[in-house]
């Protein structure tokens, strides 16, 4: 199962080239630009499997800091300041990383 099974490749470059410059990701923006916010409840599941690279129901900070890899694998990993910000939009119950309701909440809030 690849990301572009679900988002179109068009939009997943559009997203990327939005945020080459370090310091210019917005989760919220990234994940409206790639089309995530229009995918039903069972492809959001989908493409957070995909996410979660070691499988343990969660996005760590170190997942985190390689999510842009997950669309495009020449794309920059994110700076310790927008992994922070990631987290901070993303964890709303203040564990330290990011799971499937949360990062549902997150894509739907794009």
């Amino acid at each position: 199962m690849a990301i572009t099974d679900f988002l179109a490749a068009s939009d997943i470059a559009l997203a990327i080239n939005a945020c080459e410059a370090k310091d210019s990701f917005s989760p919220k923006m990234f994940l409206k630009t790639v089309g995530l916010s229009k995918k039903n409840t069972t492809e959001i599941k989908r493409i957070f499997t995909i996410l979660d690279q070691d499988k343990s129901g969660f996005i760590e900070q170190d997942e985190l800091q390689l999510f842009l890899q997950n669309f495009s694998k020449g794309a920059r990993p994110l700076t310790a300041a927008e992994t922070r910000g990631f987290l901070l939009q993303g964890d709303s119950d203040g564990d330290g990383k990011i799971g499937l309701e949360e990062f549902s909440a997150l894509v739907k809030s794009s």
